[in-house]
């Protein structure tokens, strides 16, 4: 009665016809879909023939995945392609060679230095050019606070201190590092806290709530140099917190390691959960079916919008059959767990804005840019090379311009938006029907004149197109090598009191190995952000409409999409040389990967850049 019913495929919820995936479409997500049940199904089976608790051995073990294959390295593929309950997909693996389908591609994140991911300056280039580029913070208090409620979860001081944290400051004292913005954060503390004692009683689950410290160097490259983790207190004058600062010796190193993974571990489930399924998969929904309710196909604001909704509905439907529901991947993949839909719930009824959901307004709320209307986009960043921002800047004016554009040309006068029915019910439905709790929130954008409307068709067509982009295609490039980001861990970090201490001191790599996901869970991952991370051949792009002619006969329309589409172009070229460019430390170097994922154009498969339409993965 009080839990969500498992939803059946292969159609329990009704996706209208015309908003179904095409068949170029449906073959990739297919193949896909194929690939995972391989992956899935595969270890199942060999969990079952063998007895070992299959933990990944050691680093060459997660190599094989991509050299060998899972079967090939045991000798086993013939024997479990038997029993797949799988006539068509046998057929097809046996066309590619020596079992292709049963081997992961090589991650970009180890194909350019394989060690990357170990590093301190990796590990701070992820949080601000990685697939989770949103968390991150200006530190404005040191220590940090918690906004949580004190009745209900204790006092929140910080474990933090000045100690802590003042030899890595470059000879400055904290406070003038916190008044030259050198400081940042990205805080998951408040996230997780909550949840922590329901998540760690979970069978194979062990999670802190973390906060991570970054300076930024005279370089203009950010480094770690404090990571605080929290456990809820067990009881009034129990210390639940502790610090790890970077490592001195053999033994702080291993700990630095592993308290690295376990803020990678809370990264992913809040970059998942909330900003990547909450905040452009969900959130768009009710605005998209809305705008099949309320507005006629004729409507300029339905044509415009249109090629922004495409595939939407259908990829949240398979998304709730088969990655968010009860025992879904999601869930068996993720720290959180059960609890990782109330994490997004949570996250919705406590943080989520419309009117901060656009680009500038995010940046300017984290403390990332500062208003400067000398500036080209009316904002500064403090932090001058943040490939996510820098770029993400470019497309949200060129989306801001063409929609400016197209609502004058069509509502030269506010009163015409006051008065225009299908419009406002749209606007009125999307909220009180598709966000009804939050219905009543004093935030919510008014609509009554032209830059009303373009200010919210323009953050709704970022989210939908770039923001969206800049989440979803960097999931395999980086999360597809375990280590890099883990999604899940299993073991805290031993203290010198306890009985596990010994057990890593003998043999930390085994340790940390162990401490994540097991080979299993790892390549049931794999497979899926594989899938996720895919670009299939039929994508449109921004700045691309299949059918330019049919959707508007207006000619001075036109030629204004034209020059969007041209902005588009020169958008990508900037991004090539920035990207070359050896002063931007945070794309370019020895062994960097480039930041490509706002790069507006993609060829078909996992290729880390593009910036589709729509929601559409």
């Amino acid at each position: 009665m009080h839990a969500e019913s498992r939803v059946e495929k292969p159609l329990p919820m009704y996706v209208p016809r015309d908003e179904q995936f095409e068949e170029s479409k449906q073959d990739t997500f297919s193949a896909g879909r194929l690939k995972a049940v391989l992956h899935n199904l595969i270890p199942s089976l060999m969990a079952s023939i063998s007895a070992n608790n299959h933990d990944i051995k050691g680093f060459s073990h997660i190599d094989s995945l991509y050299s060998e294959g899972v079967l090939l390295k045991l000798g086993l593929q013939d024997e479990l392609l038997k029993k797949l309950p799988l006539p068509r997909a046998v057929s097809k693996i046996q066309e590619t060679s020596q079992g292709g389908l049963l081997k992961y591609d090589t991650p970009k994140i180890v194909s350019k230095d394989k060690f990357a991911w170990q590093r301190d300056d990796e590990f701070a280039r992820q949080a601000i050019a990685g697939v989770n580029p949103v968390n991150i913070q200006r530190l404005e208090v040191f220590p940090p606070v918690s906004k949580l409620d004190p009745e209900i979860y204790g006092t929140q001081e910080s474990a933090l201190k000045e100690e802590h944290i003042a030899g890595h400051l470059n000879g400055m004292t904290v406070q003038q590092a916190l008044e030259e913005s050198k400081l940042f954060i990205v805080d998951h503390h408040d996230a997780y806290i909550p949840f922590l004692d329901r998540i760690n009683s979970l069978d194979g689950r062990k999670a802190y709530a973390t906060r991570t410290i970054f300076f930024l160097t005279p370089l203009g490259t950010l480094k770690p140099i404090a990571i605080e983790l929290s456990l809820p207190p067990a009881g009034p004058n129990s210390s639940s917190k502790r610090v790890v600062t970077p490592p001195v010796d053999a033994t702080t190193n291993w700990m630095w390691q592993l308290a690295k993974a376990h803020v990678c571990s809370n990264d992913a489930g809040v970059h998942q959960l909330v900003n990547h399924w909450l905040r452009t998969h969900a959130c768009l929904e009710p605005f998209i079916l809305s705008a099949h309710r309320q507005l006629s196909a004729m409507h300029p604001i339905f044509k415009l919008l249109d090629p922004h909704m495409r595939y939407t509905l259908e990829i949240n439907a398979l998304a709730r059959q088969g990655l968010i529901n009860a025992d879904g991947v999601i869930e068996s993949c993720f720290t959180p767990g059960r609890y990782c839909m109330e994490i997004s719930a949570a996250a919705y009824k406590n943080f989520w804005r419309f009117d901060l959901e656009g680009l500038p307004a995010d940046l300017i709320r984290r403390g990332m840019a500062v208003p400067d209307p000398t500036q080209p986009h009316g904002l500064k960043l403090v932090i001058e090379d943040y490939p996510y921002a820098a770029d993400g800047l470019l497309i949200w004016s060129a989306i801001q311009d063409w929609v400016r554009t197209y609502v004058k040309r069509y509502y030269p006068d506010s009163s015409l938006i006051c008065n225009d029915k299908e419009l406002q019910a749209w606007y009125t439905e999307s909220i009180n029907v598709g966000h009804a709790d939050l219905r009543h929130a004093t935030w919510w954008p008014t609509l009554a004149t032209a830059d009303d409307l373009s200010s919210i068709l323009t953050t709704i067509i970022w989210l939908a197109s770039a923001q969206h982009a800049a989440l979803n295609f960097g999931q395999y490039p980086y999360g597809g090598y375990v280590p890099n980001r883990p999604p899940l861990m299993r073991r805290l970090i031993p203290e010198e009191n306890d009985v596990e201490y010994a057990v890593f001191l003998a043999d930390p790599q085994k340790y940390f190995l162990s401490a994540l996901p097991g080979l299993l869970q790892a390549t049931k991952f794999m497979a899926v952000v594989d899938t996720l991370s895919t670009h299939s051949p039929d994508e449109e792009y921004i700045g691309e409409r299949q059918q330019p002619s049919t959707w508007s006969g207006d000619a001075e329309i036109v030629e204004a999409f034209y020059e969007f589409s041209a902005e588009i172009r020169q958008i990508e070229k900037e991004i090539d040389k920035r990207n070359g460019n050896p002063r931007m430390r945070n794309r370019c170097g020895a062994g960097v990967l480039p930041y490509e994922l706002l790069a507006p154009t993609s060829d078909p498969g996992v290729t880390c850049r593009g910036v589709p339409n729509s929601v559409s993965i």
